[in-house]
């Protein structure tokens, strides 16, 4: 009888030697390999992506500064081409005949107290909201997010009324007043999240140390929460500073009006004839606190995006 050996069966798992190396090894490498190449693709296509945005954000800026430069004819005629020379009377003209002076301060004037006023008020508000219990409560914050949602042009027309009858309108005052009230929901909403976030150790400490509520809130937890103010700060700066539709229907002296309204002035004063190099120049005069005040501030904006976002 012929009989075959056969391998013991631990032998039976051990793979045979190849001279190409161990299969394991180019099983375990194959994946890596591809996902090595899968996430190079990936980098490509995203860092393509932010390259195309980016372009499409900038060019825009540069041809307007590059345009509030030159001639009203040479935009009509070579609107791509950089300019023969730096106009700077166009600067100056929309600076002083089309008033942009008096629009530039009326808006400092009202932005920079709506802004105060709205980081003042949102901030206790949000820290009672974040940080006591009490009946109430959570019907108020909901109350503040459903602020959110309000569409402001359907408020146009009782708001009138309501700065008409307490002798408002056509005021800086009555203005700020209005830019407060529009940014308390999404500031109140901001803020809230980030006092959760804050360590409730550093409040009670100051309690055990004597310190009143008013104390603690205004030396303690309020500098603490600076990331979370800059960064609402800037959200609410950019949003009043280009806002149009509020002024337009309640502030409607010449003296009075804001940028935004003053650049809208600027493109009709003069019909078909406009001054569009003033315009441009106004235009640029406008942009430049915003990106400034965003160039300076990027990191803290971050830094307040993400801080609500770590336990």
């Amino acid at each position: 009888m012929k009989t075959t050996d056969t391998p013991p069966t631990g032998d039976a798992r051990i793979p045979a030697p190849r001279p190409g190396g161990a299969p394991e090894l180019r099983k375990v490498a194959a994946p890596v390999e591809e996902k090595r190449g899968e996430g190079a693709v990936l980098n490509v296509f995203s860092h393509g992506v932010l390259v195309i945005w980016a372009i499409m954000v900038v060019m825009p800026l540069l041809w307007a500064v590059m345009t509030s430069f030159k001639t009203d004819r040479a935009i009509f005629t070579s609107p791509w081409a950089l300019p023969d020379a730096l106009h700077f009377e166009n600067w100056a003209r929309a600076w002083t005949e089309a008033h942009m002076s008096e629009y530039f301060l009326n808006t400092i004037l009202v932005v920079g107290g709506s802004l105060l006023g709205t980081l003042l008020f949102g901030s206790m508000a949000a820290y009672v909201l974040a940080r006591f219990e009490f009946p109430g409560n959570r019907f108020l914050y909901f109350l503040f997010i459903g602020g959110m949602s309000f569409p402001i042009i359907l408020a146009l027309v009782p708001l009138f009324y309501v700065m008409q009858n307490m002798a408002l309108l056509n005021t800086l005052h009555g203005l700020i007043l209005v830019y407060i009230a529009y940014s308390l929901p999404f500031t109140v909403f901001f803020l809230t999240a980030f006092f959760r976030t804050l360590p409730t150790s550093v409040a009670e400490a100051a309690f055990i140390d004597g310190a009143s509520h008013t104390r603690t809130f205004f030396q303690v937890m309020l500098p603490m929460a600076r990331p979370g103010l800059i960064s609402v700060g800037i959200f609410n700066f950019l949003g009043q500073w280009n806002q149009y539709l509020l002024p337009t229907v309640l502030n409607t002296d010449p003296e009075k009006k804001v940028l935004s309204q003053g650049l809208v002035q600027l493109a009709v004063s003069q019909g078909y004839k406009g001054d569009w190099s003033g315009l441009f120049a106004g235009l640029v005069m406008a942009m430049l606190p915003v990106l400034a005040a965003y160039i300076v501030f990027q990191r803290q904006v971050v830094a307040g995006l993400t801080a609500g976002a770590v336990k």
